[in-house]
């Protein structure tokens, strides 16, 4: 099992010789995998070169960055030759209609398929769990009888809450492609352990519910830019995560152009997202962006600028008259912002700039910018609540929209992530799920080691006071959250690598990723290009459509996990209950008939005729998307939030019995506060005891060549793209660094080798490792207990595994490291 190489096709000519092929080389490029070497072949004498037969198909990407954007492979000889994107209509985005154009990722999937490291046939792992060099091929039949026969026997020997679907978002959107085809069988075997809330957003979720009664996604749509004259984003990068035609990066700019609103991007990095739509950045020490917004509250309230109206009528728990009966004294939010509360440290713009570095005046402005906007849309990313203290850094964002009364409005905003309004996207049933019992999803390696320990008050079991068992079969399909974008992956390893604990790992994927490494069974998938499905938008693409794809030749062994699916119900005696006696045609004939056309009646009347114009849209005004809260703003009474009050909860009595009856951690920062504030955290800013020995702040922030890890190895992005260690030129020079030396980037968790790239578009004291690149550790210490030097880049080597104190989410842009030359 090898990694991927860069591709050498074209390596027998230099570049003077390609540069004096002129238009030639343009075209034997255009062949790509078909290599120059083919595509310059001598011809004989007289004989003249047979064009090939072009044939374009149409397809989608839909992997997790939100938008699944339309492919169009063009085949020849059997081949994916090039990609094509979305060019049916003209844009016309005033009607509610674009091109859903894919950016480079989605457009390099023919190097992706045909890689080095894609799988071609199911492999056994012989070896010691973890090792590359076990793996042996095997035979379908033989990999899907054991599948099976572990499957049982875990069942009947530790209960269906031993069997966990791990997080996975290789495969968002596409009716037979989902995670739907193993939930539905095994939901017909007595069901299964499903992790709850996510890895992307499990802070906000939890936070956001306290506060506004229900879980994130509920901001103004990016599309409200367009009636606002201030925007301002924490932490927000849509450029990088959302970059497509058919993303919410084309929204913003189109909205923009409306209003000419300034733009204002709060974080540690100089992101894509400043260089391509901000007026101004201003950065921030990572993981404080809740003591910003506690000083931005203190100006706000000591010049009066609130909107003090909104807070008598909609809030709960601002100020003293406000607060609900039996609050303890001098616990509301304005008790906290001014110094009366239990801490008695006023949030001055002094207090503030100490902790996140940026400078008094710059605070003060800003809130008076924040205040006399009339709307503001106020608005953040994930990056910030991926914290050790991440709720409290997601409520406080909120907290100042409340404040300034820009909840529910057009060209406002209330502080969470903009919303989604994804349009239908056809699913095949999944049943009923018997194993009511849940844990949080980041807790599943802790389910692994000792899930029969995992409790409610300590570990966010619902459902029971514990989980009645360890989990002991793993199913991993279309993800790298097993082993790549896991904290601490040495800790990881270690679990993993005890087979008395997790009985069988089954991984299914197209690629040999660094998960798929850990497999005890790994599976070749088919990838979205070889399978006939029905597929829709994400959840972060504001338009309706539905795509009807045609299939290339499946590559090699692979095969699609619905008909794998199909083999183990035949083998665990439901086949019948599974197929409903359903092909896989039948079923997405099924879902034309019963999904589709309800959905969008202007389809034709058979799948068909849907196919052979391939992407069919219909019109989603602007205008027409809803405002969150707005209901509740217009009239609290008739419209109650789900709080317990029915208010927005800036004082929540039931955090505030959390933080009296959960067993938190001894550690600096586990704690849950009742109203939002800043908390100071293990490895954080404030962190001084750890700082002696790893002294920068290190992140891992999305990047524009990969969605999560999704094509961290294909080799025209790398090469446009390299996986480098961002550093400020200050921390560089006082380490003796120049731009493209190799480092080691060290804690107690782990080393990474990698290369740096000095430049100022990251603050001092804050290095980054964009995160989702794929682990490779030293062979030569695989088998010792030192633990591996890393040289992929994976910024999941440094970070630690401890969940956040109210969501038991990830933490992993909380970490201290130290960068020496190599």
């Amino acid at each position: 099992m090898k990694k991927q190489k860069t591709d050498q096709s074209h390596s027998k000519l230099t570049r003077r010789q390609l540069l004096k092929l002129g238009t030639v080389s343009c075209v034997a490029a255009s062949f790509g995998g078909l290599g120059l070497e083919r595509a310059f072949r001598p011809l004989p004498a007289n004989a003249q070169p047979k064009p090939l037969e072009e044939k374009i198909l149409t397809s989608a990407c839909l992997n997790n960055c939100g938008s699944s954007c339309v492919l169009k492979p063009v085949v020849a000889d059997g081949k994916v030759i090039r990609i094509e994107t979305d060019n049916a209509i003209p844009d016309n985005w005033e009607e509610g209609l674009f091109q859903i154009r894919a950016c480079p990722r989605g457009r390099s999937m023919r190097r992706q398929m045909y890689a080095e490291n894609r799988l071609k046939k199911p492999m056994k792992q012989f070896g010691k769990r973890g090792d590359p060099s076990g793996f042996k091929p095997i035979p379908w039949d033989q990999a899907l009888d054991e599948i099976a026969a572990s499957l049982k026997k875990c069942i009947d020997t530790y209960g269906n809450e031993s069997i966990l679907s791990i997080y996975a978002s290789g495969v968002q959107t596409g009716m037979m492609q989902r995670r739907e085809a193993f939930y539905r069988l095994m939901n017909l075997l007595g069901g299964f352990a499903l992790g709850r809330s996510d890895y992307s957003s499990a802070q906000n979720q939890a936070g956001l519910t306290y506060l506004y009664g229900q879980a994130g996604y509920s901001g103004n749509p990016v599309t409200e830019i367009a009636n606002t004259k201030l925007a301002v984003f924490f932490g927000l990068n849509t450029t990088e995560t959302r970059m497509s035609g058919g993303g919410l990066q084309f929204e913003i700019l189109k909205a923009k152009q409306i209003s000419n609103a300034r733009l204002i991007v709060i974080d540690p990095r100089y992101s894509e997202t400043c260089v391509t739509v901000a007026d101004e950045w201003i950065p921030i020490r990572p993981g404080t962006d809740a003591a910003l917004a506690s000083a931005l509250a203190y100006v706000l309230i000591t010049e009066n600028m609130l909107d003090n109206e909104f807070l008598k009528t909609h809030v709960q728990g601002f100020d003293a008259d406000t607060m609900p009966e039996g609050a303890p004294e001098n616990s509301a939010y304005k008790d906290y912002i001014m110094g009366t509360g239990y801490d008695k440290i006023a949030k001055t713009p002094e207090w503030a700039a100490q902790i996140t570095g940026i400078p008094v005046a710059r605070i003060i402005q800003l809130a008076r910018e924040i205040g006399g906007a009339k709307p503001c849309f106020i608005s953040q990313g994930w990056g910030l609540q991926r914290q050790a203290a991440g709720e409290m850094s997601t409520m406080s964002v909120a907290a100042l929209a409340t404040v300034t009364g820009n909840v529910g409005i057009h060209g406002g905003g209330n502080g969470d992530r903009d919303a989604y309004y994804p349009g239908f996207s056809p699913r095949l049933p999944r049943g009923d799920n018997k194993v009511s019992i849940t844990f949080p999803t980041f807790l599943w390696l802790r389910a692994v080691e000792n899930g029969k320990g995992m409790t409610a008050t300590r570990d966010g079991v619902k459902g029971a006071d514990k989980y009645p068992t360890d989990i002991k079969f793993i199913w991993n399909y279309a993800g790298n959250t097993l082993v790549n974008q896991h904290s601490d992956i040495n800790e990881t390893r270690r679990i993993l690598g005890d087979k008395s604990k997790c009985e069988m790992i089954v991984v299914m994927d197209t690629h040999d990723t660094a998960s798929a490494q850990w497999a005890d069974i790994l599976l070749p998938s088919t990838s979205y290009l070889e399978q006939t499905d029905i597929v829709g938008p994400s959840y972060a693409m504001n338009i309706d459509w539905l795509g009807f794809t045609t299939p290339v030749t499946p590559y090699e062994q692979s095969r699609p996990v619905y008909e794998v699916c199909v083999e183990l119900a035949k083998r665990l005696g439901v086949e019948k209950e599974f197929t409903e006696g359903k092909t896989r045609e039948q079923w997405l004939e099924w879902s034309y008939e019963t999904q589709c056309r309800p959905f969008m009646p202007e389809l034709p009347p058979t799948l068909e005729e849907a196919r052979k114009v391939g992407v069919w849209r219909k019109a989603k005004l602007r205008s027409d998307l809803p405002i969150p809260f707005k209901a509740f703003r217009d009239d609290p009474q008739a419209n109650p939030l789900k709080t317990p009050s029915g208010k927005i909860e800036l004082f929540s009595p039931a955090l505030l019995e959390l933080s009296k009856t959960w067993e938190l951690n001894k550690f600096k920062g586990d704690v849950i506060p009742p109203t939002p504030q800043y908390v100071s955290t293990w490895e954080g800013y404030e962190d001084t005891e750890t700082k002696k020995l790893f002294p920068l702040q290190l992140i891992g922030h999305h990047y524009k060549g990969r969605t999560h890890s999704h094509y961290a190895s294909v080799d025209w992005l790398l090469a446009v793209m390299p996986q480098n260690l961002w550093i400020n030129p200050i921390d560089a020079k006082a380490r003796g660094l120049r731009h493209g030396d190799t480092v080691k980037v060290l804690n107690k968790r782990g080393e990474v080798h990698i290369k740096v790239k000095v430049t100022k578009r990251i603050m001092p004291g804050v290095v980054s490792m964009p995160q989702g690149a794929w682990y490779n550790p030293e062979s030569k210490n695989l088998d010792q207990n030192k633990n591996p030097i890393d040289q992929g880049g994976c910024v999941n080597t440094l970070t630690l595994y401890r969940a956040s104190p109210l969501a038991k989410g990830n933490p992993q842009h909380t970490n201290l490291v130290e960068v020496v030359k190599l």
